[in-house]
Parts: structure tokens; sequence; C-alpha cells
């Protein structure tokens, strides 16, 4: 961990701040805010790369994702009490973060203005109605979709696609196959992508720091308590639905899942904690059949800790420019992101990819995005731990209601193994 807050981006947070504050005490408003203009040269060109790769990435996976169910299907009962599970937790993270972002409201008193580009857009967010939301969700032309980034339009055409795949037998697995090489190289310009947030976290913190102040890292700390509140409260949810699916043995499982748990919040990063999240899982008792196949499905279906921070950060933005959205607006996007989160797993800082499609769907400023760029490092730990124990309980639930779990004699192997 020590050696993580040590790298680039750390290091161009602190940068970022420092320079900030030198121009903000040092030039006077209108020359601070021409230089601030200055910084966002970078920020813009880092923006237009996340819209360039949101797309086709979301496409590619979605399809690969709902074509794979067909294997889901093979293992019947399970894959049902699967993905019952895991949309229930689904539910319950994103509820939880819109709950929460709505009581503290972390971004209120930021009175931040809108950015030129995103003016024009910002009344959509609060003109979008069911009837326009249901008609807007089919696509006129997918080549229409893709070039205006229209994620629900992709979203809907990704399932009709993964749909036929699944049912069209050696042709569906040969488009099967193509969508996951897309997605294997769209990843991979991810990676290229991503290379440059340390640059782009400097020029978001240095731009805003010159026009706002250190006034705005109050708002920054707020943020980060609220959003680390929620995974306090959502951690206490899993643990209890554990508790009541095994007992006091959840105790036991939490201990096995300490290295695991650390290791995922020390590299920001859950994918690195399957293979000892697997191992302790099957220490603990569950059979291995059911191991294999929950835990893997749960890393594309069912990350709850970013779930719930998707939901979190794009109220927060839409509160820093004092963007309206009601009830009804937040619900269809609570749904839009249950489904844009799915197939995102691996993805370098998937929950930015997912949150700026959000931002485009409902008309909400991209720039935003630069608003939690600065400290999505230090939430992104928290969010990957989240997910290890929220896959972790889900694997040890279905297991449950498989008869595929015998806790106790993993107890008695390791009473044997310290005698």
């Amino acid at each position: 961990m020590l050696r993580r807050l040590g790298n680039p981006i750390v290091i161009s947070m602190v940068a970022g701040i420092i320079v900030g504050a030198i121009c903000h005490n040092q030039l006077d408003p209108a020359t601070a805010k021409q230089v601030a203009s200055y910084f966002s040269i970078i920020t813009d060109v880092f923006i237009r790369l996340i819209r360039m790769i949101i797309g086709p990435l979301v496409f590619s996976t979605l399809v690969v994702g709902i074509a794979h169910m067909g294997d889901a299907a093979t293992l019947g009962r399970i894959g049902v009490r699967t993905f019952v599970w895991f949309i229930g937790a689904s539910l319950v993270s994103l509820f939880l973060g819109l709950i929460l972002v709505n009581i503290l409201a972390p971004g209120e008193n930021l009175g931040l203005a809108l950015p030129e580009a995103a003016a024009a857009a910002a009344p959509q967010a609060s003109s979008l109605n069911l009837r326009e939301f249901i008609t807007h969700l089919v696509p006129r032309s997918f080549f229409e979709a893709m070039a205006n980034n229209e994620i629900l339009q992709i979203v809907v055409f990704s399932a009709f696609v993964g749909i036929a795949a699944m049912n069209q037998g050696h042709h569906g697995k040969v488009v099967a196959d193509l969508a996951n090489s897309v997605a294997n190289i769209m990843l991979e310009v991810t990676g290229y992508v991503m290379k440059a947030a340390p640059v782009a976290i400097f020029a978001a913190l240095a731009s805003v720091v010159t026009t706002q102040g250190l006034e705005i890292l109050s708002a920054y700390g707020k943020f980060m308590g609220g959003f680390y509140l929620g995974l306090v409260i959502l951690w206490a949810l899993l643990l209890g639905a554990g508790f009541l699916l095994v007992g006091p043995s959840i105790g036991r499982l939490m201990s096995g899942l300490k290295a695991p748990i650390l290791l995922a919040f020390s590299a920001a990063s859950s994918e690195a904690a399957y293979p000892k999240t697997l191992e302790q899982l099957e220490k603990f008792g569950v059979s291995k059949r059911v191991a294999c196949f929950v835990l893997p499905v749960g890393y594309s279906f069912n990350l709850d800790g970013s779930m719930m921070y998707c939901t979190f950060a794009v109220m927060f933005i839409a509160q820093a420019y004092n963007i309206e959205v009601s009830w009804a607006q937040q619900i269809t996007m609570l749904l839009l992101l249950m489904i844009t989160s799915k197939g995102m797993a691996g993805v370098p800082r998937a929950s930015l990819v997912v949150i700026a499609a959000t931002l485009t769907s409902f008309g909400l400023p991209e720039a935003g995005l630069l608003l939690i760029l600065g400290v999505d490092q230090f939430l992104d730990m928290g969010r990957s731990a989240t997910n290890v124990v929220g896959n972790a309980i889900a694997t040890t639930a279905v297991a449950r209601w498989e008869n595929e779990l015998n806790p106790e004699v993993s107890a008695d192997t390791e009473q044997v193994q310290t005698s």
C-alpha cells in the first residue's frame, strides 16, 4: 500500500493541488481563469479519449457477456440462483449510493458554472420523461448510436446481438468470438488511454484549484467520507446476509479473506485478489463446482462497491453543477447503471467509463468526470475491497442454497492441521 501511495497518480494529485494553489494566490481572477483554460486543454483531450472508447467497449463486452450466458443455462438452477442474487445485490448497492448522496449532498455547495459545451445539453436531463426514455431506447441506426455515444441504444442493440449469438450455435460462437476479440483490443486501448490519467489528474486539479482555491478540497473530503460511509453500511448489509445464511461461520470466512481483501485494497484491483479469494472459498467449504462458476461470473456481474460508487459519483457531479435530477430520472439512471456496469470487469478504471457513459445519456456535463478523477484512486481502493467481499458472500450464498457448502468440515480440517 505504501508503494501504491508513491505512484504517479498520487504525485500528480499533490503537484496539481500545489500548482493550482500557487496560481490561485498569485494571479488575479481573470488571469487565473485564463490559466485554468490552458490546463483544460489537457483535460478536454482526456475526456475525448474516454468518449472514444465508450461505444465499442460497451457493445463488445455486453455482447460477450450475454452470449456466454448460455454456459450459465447449462448449470440450470445454479445459474438462476446466481443471477437472482446478483440482481438483488446490484439494486441494493445502487440504491444505497443514491440514498446516501441525496442525504449527504456532498456537491451541493460547490456551485460550479456549467461548461459552455454542456450548457445546451443540461436541459435535456430535466426534460427527459418516461415516454421519451422508452422511445429513445431503440436506435434508428446502430452506427448513429455509436457516433453519438447513445449508450442506451447501444445497450439495446447489444442485447439483441448477444441473445441471437447465444441461440445460433456455431454462427453465434463466431460472432461471440469476434466480439471477444474486439473487447480485448478495446481493453488494450483503454489501458493506453488510462496511462494518460496522471497527466489528466494533474491538469484537472490544477485547473479547479486555480479558479476555486483550496476550499474545494473540503468538498472532496465530504465526497470521500460519504462514499466510505456508504461502503461501511454496504459491508454491514453483506455480512448480515452472510450471517443469516451460514451463521457465526461468516466470521471465519472473513478471517480467511483478510489477505485477498488487503491485496484488492492496496492494488485498487479486485481482479488481483481473484486467485486467493477462490482458494479461501474452497478452504471454507464451498464446493469447487460452485466456486469456479459463481466467482468468475460475479467478477463481471456483481461489482457491489463499483456500482454504489457510480450512483454516488453521477449525483455528486449533478449537485456540483446545480442540476436538478428528479427521483424518476434517478431511478431510470439506477436501472441504466445496473445494465451498463455488467461485463466491465477487468477494464482499467471501469467505473469512470460507466460514469462517463451515464453522464452522456442524461445530458450531464462530461467535464464533471474531472471533478472525481483526482480522488478516484483512493475511492477505487475501497470499492475494490468491497467487490471481493460481495463476490465471496455471493458464492457462499449460492453454495448454501445448493447444499454444496460444508464449513464445519473445513473447520475440523483446520483444527487437525493446527493440532
